[in-house]
């Protein structure tokens, strides 16, 4: 049976351990850095100074106490770690080993440390962190020690790295092969072939073929690197789309008879009027004109329309869309068509003279003139190619006077 002295310390050691549980004063010494059992703490005294210093930073930044416990945070911080919350150990939130392995480290060694972690979810994403430890004072002579996180973004540059690197091996494969080509057809005939009249004239128009075929290729590499320099320059020269439109249609009439293709032109009477670089939309549009011919010519006709149209946003845009009636491409290359060097069929491109870059080229054109192109094709029924371009209603007004 228990006695009245256990009867009466029941209540007593219910409240002591209600109060531990809520980290309550009275609840008992806690040894110097040991958390309270909720994981929370009291707010710091200067909390509120520390929010305002931080929230005016660009990039994530978070305030630890010395127990790891967080203390502030800007908008930033938020988007980059939702589950964050003041009074909180920084620990459970921050889940990458790296970032935590150098919050502890600046902690004990009480030296700035700088970490590089990546995430997977939801997207692939490079941050380099640092932790400063730093000394702030509480008034008089007491000071306490936090430590600042700051957060850098290093995924666009990753990603324009690993362009880069894929950019000079498929420029370099591009290149090597008719080179390679060229090399080996000039040693036939100055060695077996020397006096061969009929392989010298065969292997001389192949050699042709390959010099071109390089030839335009650095000729697009060229006018890439161009449109990529001026990416940041927006056009402001009034350009009339119909003019460009047949000039392109007219231009490659030879080639549409080549391929005994028909080219069928509308477009409205009255002009449609963009912000523009004549030249630069005159080679966008000859690329996906060139690309129905080319690819599209079982079809045996191609459709240029010129339109006025609306975003969904209701703002004024002008539309050319090139269809061809050819087989079509399949829905899983689609998204991937205006990356440079990539081809649905790669031996199809080569021998019908594509560089791989045509598509690339008229998405920067139109990227710099505020447009964007988009692409729709059903196997069997051909492909539709549309540019939509922003229109200008005040310089439609001044022409159409």
């Amino acid at each position: 049976m228990a006695t009245e002295d256990d009867r009466t310390s029941w209540p007593r050691r219910l409240r002591g351990a209600w109060q531990a549980l809520s980290a309550q004063p009275g609840a008992g010494n806690n040894a110097r850095g040991m958390l309270p059992v909720t994981g929370r703490a009291a707010p710091h005294p200067q909390a509120a100074l520390i929010e305002s210093l931080i929230g005016g930073l660009p990039g994530p930044a978070i305030v630890l106490d010395r127990d790891g416990r967080v203390i502030a945070f800007n908008e930033a911080a938020t988007a980059l770690v939702p589950a964050l919350r003041r009074g909180e150990p920084a620990l459970i939130t921050l889940r990458m080993p790296e970032l935590v392995d150098a919050i502890r480290r600046a902690s004990k060694r009480r030296e700035p440390q700088r970490v590089e972690f990546f995430e997977r979810v939801p997207l692939d994403r490079w941050f380099e962190a640092f932790v400063v430890p730093v000394k702030l004072a509480n008034g008089g002579e007491a000071q306490s020690d936090l430590l600042l996180m700051t957060f850098n973004d290093l995924s666009p540059l990753r990603r324009v790295e690993e362009m880069r690197a894929d950019f000079i091996a498929n420029a370099s494969h591009e290149l090597r092969t008719p080179l390679a080509a060229l090399l080996g057809f000039i040693e036939t005939l100055q060695g077996p072939a020397k006096n061969d009249p009929a392989a010298r004239d065969k292997f001389l128009a192949i050699m042709q073929g390959q010099a071109t075929r390089m030839a335009r290729l650095i000729d697009d590499l060229l006018s890439l690197s161009r449109i990529e320099l001026n990416a940041h320059l927006q056009p402001n020269t009034p350009v009339d789309l119909a003019p460009i439109v047949r000039q392109v249609a007219d231009g490659l009439q030879t080639l549409a008879r080549d391929r005994e293709v028909e080219i069928k032109v509308t477009a409205p009477a009255e002009p449609l009027i963009v912000l523009g670089d004549r030249d630069e939309l005159i080679r966008a549009l000859e690329n996906l004109v060139e690309n129905a011919l080319k690819y599209g010519a079982a079809g045996k006709r191609v459709d240029i329309a010129l339109s006025r149209a609306q975003t969904r946003a209701g703002a004024p845009e002008a539309r050319v869309a090139v269809r061809d009636y050819g087989p079509g491409i399949a829905p899983e290359h689609l998204p991937r068509l205006t990356e440079r060097f990539y081809r649905v069929d790669v031996a199809d491109s080569r021998a019908q003279g594509g560089t791989g870059l045509g598509l690339a080229l008229v998405k920067h054109v139109l990227n710099r003139h505020g447009g964007r192109i988009t692409i729709e094709s059903t196997l069997g029924q051909g492909a539709a190619f549309v540019m939509h371009l922003p229109l200008r209603t005040d310089d439609l007004a001044t022409k159409t006077e």
